[in-house]
């Protein structure tokens, strides 16, 4: 067990809990077909890509799929990029500024001009789940950039989103599993209700509980794996330790995204196998 401080990270999370759930549950509208566009006289099918957004210039996108392999896609007016999810599972229309680093998206594309001549690949439809989005909104740093403008881009988010961040991050204590497990150990649970009655001292306190991975296994077996264990402790907190659920925000598995250290080492990926506890408290009663 780590006591650490994480500012920016938690930030990021509180920001990507804020998201509210569309007013379009209730208006689903039957989603257009792909647009016909034909470049110079060509136009041909391309590949459907299914992989992870790992970096954005301007109206072009880098995807990084499974087996390691990155694919440039141009974005442009006529793509049409949907969202679905949901009650329902509305399906709703969003602008590129949603495509966001650590998304993982399905990509219908088309060549434009002669595929044998090493066309550019133009997406038609992007597509991506509620879920994924809000993940991806809370992942800090955990992508590979590989343009230049993009750490302009990522700070003027940053300052953009700095009115939503109402807390301050008082402390975090992680705690850590082995691979594939959900368990706490002793020491651990030990930990955890003296991590509660600290935060208990603050009459406006708040805790925030965030799971997390090593890289080993499928994406949606860790994003499965990570909200156990943000389960697992959360219910321990509420159960055994006498935190009150009301003082408790929304949890979140981070899956492996955001770690601790690299995942190429055992070390790396002991500190990666994690759930982090942050007590926070409102900027707008710290103090008091």
């Amino acid at each position: 067990m780590r006591v650490v401080s994480r500012t920016s990270g938690v930030r990021f999370l509180l920001v990507a809990l804020t998201v509210s759930a569309s007013g379009a549950v209730f208006a689903q509208q039957q989603e257009p077909s792909d647009n016909s566009i034909v470049v110079n006289g060509v136009k041909s099918a391309g590949p459907e890509i299914k992989g992870v957004i790992t970096a954005r210039n301007n109206d072009r996108m880098k995807i990084t799929t499974a087996d390691g392999g990155n694919t440039i896609v141009a974005v442009n007016d006529a793509t049409q990029i949907r969202t679905s999810g949901g009650l329902f599972s509305v399906h709703s229309k969003m602008g590129q500024d949603a495509l966001l680093n650590g998304l993982p998206v399905t990509v219908k594309t088309w060549h434009a001009g002669d595929p044998q001549s090493s066309a550019e690949l133009v997406a038609s439809r992007i597509t991506f789940r509620n879920s994924d989005f809000r993940t991806a909104s809370m992942i800090r740093n955990g992508t590979s950039q590989r343009f230049e403008e993009q750490t302009a881009a990522t700070e003027n988010l940053r300052n953009h989103l700095g009115d939503i961040d109402k807390y301050n991050v008082k402390a975090t204590t992680e705690v850590h599993f082995d691979t594939g497990k959900t368990e706490l150990s002793a020491q651990d649970k030990a930990q955890l209700c003296a991590t509660a009655s600290q935060a208990q001292a603050q009459e406006n306190a708040l805790l925030l509980v965030v799971g997390y991975t090593d890289a080993t296994g499928s994406d949606d077996f860790n994003q499965t794996l990570s909200e156990k264990r943000a389960g697992r402790v959360i219910n321990y907190l509420q159960q055994q330790c006498g935190w009150k659920p009301y003082r408790m925000l929304t949890p979140t598995g981070m899956a492996k995204a955001d770690p601790a250290a690299p995942n190429d080492t055992p070390e790396g990926k002991a500190m990666n196998r994690r759930v982090a506890v942050n007590v926070l408290v409102s900027k707008s009663v710290d103090g008091l």
